[in-house]
């Protein structure tokens, strides 16, 4: 399963999210460690909203906070509620929602007041889906704005400092300082980049709710362009429907002092980005993929970004050598054996026999995933071996599909080796057996 990457530029005035307060310490502390779920190089946080918890992806490349798939969420209460119109990344056409003021948002000793939220109505909208875990909204601006955000990818911790000059001191005695801006609400960094040898700085949104890389707007600047040797890709999914484009490798990607060489990058076509409406300068975004590679500290108020390299720094750029996008769809009870520790009884008639009073296993049954094939990239190694989206996964090199996690998929897909894969699949009523080898195509 390729990582998935969702993106989110609502088309709203800025002027109301101004007025909210941001999390503020509600107790004389000076940090919160908040743990968080690291899957497809995203972040995911619990956070209260009005005293129900959720599970939120935290994105550094929204403005608003964004809930969606509530359904199981009923108990949840809004105020001030209104409809309005959501327009964002993808081809299609807008979708409806709500807005809704004076909320309250609480993680740990950190609260928001007055807290605004847009709530997406359509239930086909589900992030849950695409990462194996219950997924109820997207925080962004508001999570950043007053605080000292540092982000341990290696310890999967957010650990929220009190902007306070002890805190800084303590972060650029271990960091690497890098000068930002913030526009519309969203950090911006200046990198160098080299395609075709040619070297150039560009402008690029620090976006850790971007799963890849790199990605680059090719109309956005005569010197980015697509290298030659490229291949098309479904890229995502955002509000007004899929994102479709093309991966390549650069020569060359500079952060600060920090360089690598023949990163991937993603170059999403026009029509997916027609409705984004882009700061003075931007080439792109920086993603997650970059991104772990550093324990990174966010300051919006004095407006510098910090940096860590940590063991991931080294790891290769792996993609998806299938072709072929997997996604939760629905759940199924899967009988197990459970094996039993019995207690011997002894038996009158011959004290040196023992019996065990109960068997020695039994069966129970436990809900486990479906996993369906939601994309099929044309001519990759999985569309040549007939494997068509709509097939439900049965087996995985001959192991049940519901013993692995998205996770798990995504990397078996991403293996630096050409390895042979062998699914059986469900179609129409008819078990199929599918095995394609991986190809390295870049």
């Amino acid at each position: 399963m390729k990582k998935v990457i969702i993106l989110f530029f609502l088309l709203f005035s800025s002027l109301t999210i101004l007025a909210q307060d941001g999390f503020e310490f509600s107790k004389e502390v000076d940090k919160v460690t908040i743990p968080f779920k690291f899957i497809n190089n995203l972040i995911f946080i619990p956070i209260k909203v009005n005293g129900v918890e959720l599970n939120f992806l935290l994105d550094s490349g929204v403005e608003e906070t964004i809930l969606f798939s509530l359904e199981d969420k009923k108990e949840i209460e809004f105020s001030n509620v209104e409809k309005i119109t959501l327009r964002g990344l993808g081809s299609e056409d807008a979708i409806e929602g709500l807005k809704s003021t004076n909320n309250i948002l609480e993680i740990g000793a950190l609260k928001s007041k007055n807290h605004l939220l847009y709530i997406v109505l359509d239930q086909e909208f589900n992030l849950s889906s695409h990462v194996g875990i219950p997924v109820n909204g997207i925080i962004g601006y508001q999570f950043f704005k007053n605080n000292l955000i540092e982000i341990n990818y290696e310890k999967k911790r957010v650990i929220v400092h009190r902007d306070i000059e002890k805190n800084r001191n303590k972060i650029e005695e271990k960091f690497e300082k890098v000068a930002i801006t913030i526009e519309r609400l969203k950090p911006y960094i200046i990198n160098t980049i080299a395609i075709d040898s040619v070297e150039f700085p560009v402008k690029l949104l620090i976006d850790i709710g971007n799963s890849d890389a790199l990605w680059l707007f090719e109309n956005r600047s005569e010197l980015v362009k697509i290298p030659a040797k490229n291949f098309e890709d479904y890229l995502g999914q955002g509000f007004s429907g899929d994102i479709e484009g093309r991966r390549a490798k650069i020569s060359k990607f500079q952060m600060s002092k920090f360089e690598f060489h023949n990163p991937l990058v993603a170059f999403p076509d026009s029509s997916s980005i027609r409705n984004v409406k882009m700061v003075l300068g931007r080439m792109g975004s920086v993603g997650g993929e970059i991104l772990r590679r550093f324990s990174v500290v966010f300051d919006y108020t004095n407006g510098f970004f910090y940096l860590k390299k940590n063991k991931e720094y080294y790891s290769p750029f792996n993609y998806n050598k299938s072709g072929v996008e997997v996604q939760h769809h629905g759940m199924q009870w899967v009988q197990e054996t459970v094996s039993l520790k019995t207690v011997p009884t002894v038996t009158v008639d011959d004290p040196f026999k023992s019996n065990s009073n109960s068997s020695d296993f039994k069966y129970k049954f436990i809900l486990k995933p479906i996993y369906e094939i939601t994309n099929v990239r044309k001519n990759s190694p999985a569309a040549n071996s007939g494997l068509q989206k709509g097939d439900v996964i049965i087996l995985i090199n001959k192991n049940p599909g519901y013993k692995y996690s998205l996770q798990e998929i995504n990397s078996l897909f991403k293996s630096e080796e050409e390895n042979w894969i062998t699914l059986e699949i469900l179609r129409n009523g008819q078990i199929h057996k599918i095995k394609f080898q991986l190809q390295n195509i870049l």
